[in-house]
C-alpha cells in the first residue's frame, strides 16, 4: 500500500509533530483540546481548545529556525481573517453564540534533532484588530 505523497512528505511529518508538541504544551496549562486539524471547505482550524470556560481558536506554527522571525510574524492579516471566518462558522455550526473566544497563535520551533522550543502568545489578535484592513 502506498502512503499519499503528503504522509511521505518530511515537511508534513515535521507539522504533525510540531501540532502534536503544541497540543501537549496546552494540555499542560490546564487546556482542554476539543478539535484538532478540523478541516472544512474554506480552511483548517489547527486546534479547538477550552481554557477555562474560553472558547480558544489556536494557529500552529512549525519553524526549524528562527529565521522567519517570532510567532505574531508567522500569522499575517490575511491568515488572521481567514481564522476569524472559521471560528464564525464552528460557532454558527454548533450554535454557540454566546462564548467567549479568543485567538492564540503557537509557534513551535526545533528540529528532529532537539527537542521544540515553544512560543505562545495568548490573544495574539483580536477582530478590532482586523478593523480597516
Amino acid at each position: 500500500m502506498r502512503l499519499p505523497v503528503t504522509m511521505r512528505d518530511p515537511r508534513y511529518q515535521f507539522g504533525q509533530e510540531s501540532e502534536a508538541s503544541a497540543e501537549r504544551f496546552l494540555r499542560k496549562k490546564g487546556y482542554t483540546i476539543l478539535e484538532r486539524n478540523l478541516r472544512t471547505a474554506i480552511g483548517e482550524l489547527d486546534l479547538v481548545a477550552d481554557d477555562h470556560g474560553v472558547l480558544v481558536f489556536v494557529e500552529v506554527k512549525a519553524r526549524t529556525t528562527a529565521a522567519f522571525g517570532g510567532a505574531l510574524l508567522a500569522v499575517n492579516r490575511r491568515k488572521q481573517a481567514q481564522l476569524i471566518r472559521l471560528a464564525g462558522q464552528y460557532l454558527a455550526q454548533r450554535h454557540l453564540s454566546d462564548r467567549v473566544c479568543r485567538f492564540d497563535v503557537v509557534l513551535v520551533q526545533g528540529g528532529a534533532e532537539s527537542s521544540p522550543q515553544i512560543e505562545h502568545i495568548e490573544h495574539a489578535f483580536d477582530l478590532s484588530d482586523r478593523a480597516g484592513g
